[in-house]
């Protein structure tokens, strides 16, 4: 795709010059030699740069500016000025002008400016791309579902999605908790501002209030420079509390005030920063529960469920199973670069009679693992885990169908070997990745690769 440059300045000779070295370099060139006239090719033609003399016969180079900026705020401006304006070339610049240039304008440091101008113009572009993608992406027609529980979900999350209230999402682990998340921020006034996300029981005990509200410089032993808390972060956006059942009684306390005085403090700091950010908390725990027990406080729980969303197991949404698998076959067809058309009816017959513990994250999981064993136009149900069949998956390395191809055979039983020593390997090491390539006698690299391939988290 070619660039489009305008050029509007009053000398011929510059329009020329310009022309000749713009067009040489690939660019497609249109001149004006009033500011009027550039106004109406600037409609015209839409430029992603124009280069303006701030002299012109009929108006000012700041009227122009001016206009430029009111009807076509992506297109970059760069100021043509001479010595004695450029009071004015500066003034350009605060009204959205992205550079200026002296005359007589050196050829080199003129492509150097439009090459810069033309890099923000493409970051530009790319933001809003990624913007429409997550907008995209986290619609609600994107959450997968036409039972009468997921439409009923879907109708409570558009009007929870138009309010401001803080929201409490319950459901079992791998129910799509955070996806609901995205998608309420996503749909809200807030989905132009940060989604921070924050995982309570990943944080170690000591260091969540720094985590939440950040810390100033010599807080404390390892605070070498000042952090800014997730909290601050997500100004005019969300926060997802994930895994909120998990934090200390001490933490629960330090939240409950956060969210009660809508300020926070930075752990060693005095100064108060006002916070205007809604929290979205999630739960795989029975908080309810959790307060008769003493360990989640009463008045937290009141704070964060203003507006309750509960998340069904896949067990109680059955009839969308078909519909889920569906979706995780075309998404991973790309990635794997397979043409997997769907599943064999045995497969599909195993898929809605299995209990799925792991709601649909363990479905996503068991579809990509198939697709990777799969060698045929559909998953078929060997090429399912022992556990889908109802098989005792202790015994898994010792069942096989004898009828099948010695070679495949030793395939599965080799793979089932490897996941076993990977996750064993990882289990003995603390999670440490480093030393559980180490124990396996092969680099990290191949051991993220391998966890990839078998999904290990």
């Amino acid at each position: 795709m070619k660039f489009k440059i305008l050029v509007i300045d009053d000398e011929k000779s510059i329009r020329d010059v310009f022309s000749l070295l713009l067009e040489e370099k690939g660019y497609l060139v249109e001149t004006a030699e009033k500011g009027i006239q550039g106004l109406s090719k600037s409609r015209q033609f839409v430029p992603d740069i124009i280069l303006l003399d701030m002299n012109l016969p009929d108006i000012s180079g700041i009227e122009v500016l001016s206009q430029i900026k009111e009807s076509l705020p992506q297109t970059e401006v760069i100021i043509i000025t001479a010595f004695g304006t450029i009071k004015n070339a500066v003034e350009a610049t605060k009204l959205g002008a992205y550079d200026y240039l002296e005359k007589p304008v050196d050829n080199e440091e003129l492509l150097l400016v439009i090459s810069r101008a033309l890099e923000v113009k493409k970051l530009q572009r790319e933001v809003q791309e990624l913007k429409s993608e997550l907008s995209s992406r986290y619609r609600f027609s994107n959450i997968i579902g036409t039972s009468s529980k997921m439409n009923s979900i879907f109708q409570m999350m558009e009007k929870i999605a138009r309010v401001d209230g803080t929201v409490l999402i319950t459901g079992e682990s791998g129910t799509g908790k955070e996806l609901v998340a995205r998608a309420i921020h996503f749909n809200s006034p807030r989905k132009e501002s940060p989604f921070v996300v924050v995982n309570c029981g990943a944080i170690p005990k000591d260091l969540i209030e720094s985590e939440f509200f950040g810390h100033i410089k010599g807080a404390f032993t390892d605070a070498k420079t000042e952090k800014t808390g997730k909290f601050e972060l997500a100004q005019k956006g969300t926060i997802f509390l994930d895994e909120v059942a998990e934090l200390s009684p001490e933490a629960q306390v330090k939240l409950l005030r956060a969210l009660g005085e809508k300020e926070i403090v930075k752990v060693g700091g005095t100064k108060t920063i006002p916070i205007d950010v809604r929290v979205i908390a999630a739960t795989n725990k029975d908080l309810e529960e959790g307060m008769k027990k003493g360990y989640f406080r009463e008045d937290l729980y009141w704070r964060l469920a203003v507006l309750s969303l509960h998340l069904p197991p896949l067990r109680e949404r059955k009839e969308d199973i078909t519909l889920l698998y569906e979706h995780y076959i075309q998404k991973y067809n790309k990635e794997l670069n397979k043409e997997i058309k769907g599943v064999s009816q045995k497969t599909s017959e195993y898929l809605k009679k299995y209990f799925w513990p792991g709601n649909v994250r363990e479905l996503e999981s068991i579809i990509y693992e198939a697709m990777v064993l799969s060698d045929s136009p559909l998953i078929e149900e060997y090429n399912l885990p022992m556990r889908i069949k109802g098989e005792d998956s202790k015994k898994e390395d010792m069942m096989f169908d004898t009828e099948k191809p010695l070679n495949e055979i030793i395939q599965k039983l080799t793979r089932n070997m490897e996941r076993k020593l990977i996750e064993n390997a990882l289990k003995e090491s603390g999670s440490n990745k480093t030393k559980a390539a180490q124990k396996l006698g092969i680099s990290r690299k191949t051991l993220f690769n391998k966890m990839t391939q078998y999904r290990i988290k």
